[in-house]
């Protein structure tokens, strides 16, 4: 299953995040990130993984969240390309610290991509072209993966919405909780199953579903008592990493 994980890669908060880049002109409180990072972390814990830390990257604000820079499937990880040039030195660190994880590691040559653009369901992919993520990259990410055995789609994010991820997340075997943006792409309505999150809840989409738990941004009322019905939640704090357009999937790399 894609959400059955024993291990998981997190970086510890870097001081600059509080510049980092983000739409909404609100600039984040170090102290409060770290506090919202440490409770990310302990949940971990408490779920058994094992957890590796990674050093902070002051020189590079937005290098807490981990997956955008790198992708794993299987035994395998994909070295990506982040859009934005504050970010692209994030690759050329991620490679040298994921070697101790992984022997098969793959490159993106062509293009940007971002992991929060890349949504995984067993052994295929959906990429989400957007801002952060074109179609040479995405074209480039899927030689590679159709090379390891995965299949792909790739389609294009809703407008407004910053990563394919920022409102999906693969939650069950075949389900997938969405904003209203994404519950009107076509191909997710197509082949599965989507639960839709009320209009003003959109920040619960992003949620993180690890073995028998589902990881839920708090603060979301009606998310809660829609998932709370199948799904056994825990609910963590990610107010003050929302204001760089961050949430849950982001801080970590779990395989």
């Amino acid at each position: 299953m894609t959400y059955s994980f024993k291990n998981i890669i997190i970086r510890k908060p870097n001081k600059s995040i509080e510049n980092a880049l983000s739409s909404q002109n609100i600039n984040p409180v170090f102290k409060n990130i770290l506090e919202e990072h440490n409770s990310y972390v302990k949940v971990m814990n408490e779920l058994n993984l094992k957890v590796n830390l990674l050093e902070p990257l002051e020189d590079f604000p937005d290098s807490i969240f981990v997956e955008d820079p790198a992708l794993i499937y299987k035994t395998n990880c994909i070295i990506l390309n982040p859009s934005d040039p504050s970010r692209n030195g994030e690759k050329i660190i991620i490679n040298k610290e994921i070697k101790t994880f992984f022997e098969n590691i793959y490159f993106i040559e062509n293009g940007f991509i971002e992991g929060g653009d890349i949504l995984n369901i067993n052994n295929h992919f959906i990429i989400g072209l957007s801002n952060r993520t074109n179609k040479a990259g995405a074209e480039n990410l899927s030689k590679i993966l159709y090379s390891l055995g995965a299949s792909v789609s790739i389609c294009e994010t809703p407008k407004n919405v910053l990563h394919f991820k920022s409102e999906c997340s693969l939650i069950d075997d075949d389900v997938i909780l969405v904003s209203s943006k994404m519950a009107n792409l076509e191909y997710l309505k197509s082949n599965y199953n989507l639960i839709e999150l009320p209009i003003g809840e959109e920040g619960a989409a992003n949620s993180l579903r690890i073995n028998d738990k589902l990881l839920v941004p708090d603060g979301f009322s009606k998310a809660d008592e829609i998932l709370s019905k199948n799904y056994n939640i825990i609910k963590i704090k990610v107010n003050e990493i929302s204001k760089v357009d961050a949430g849950l999937s982001c801080m970590s790399l779990r395989w």
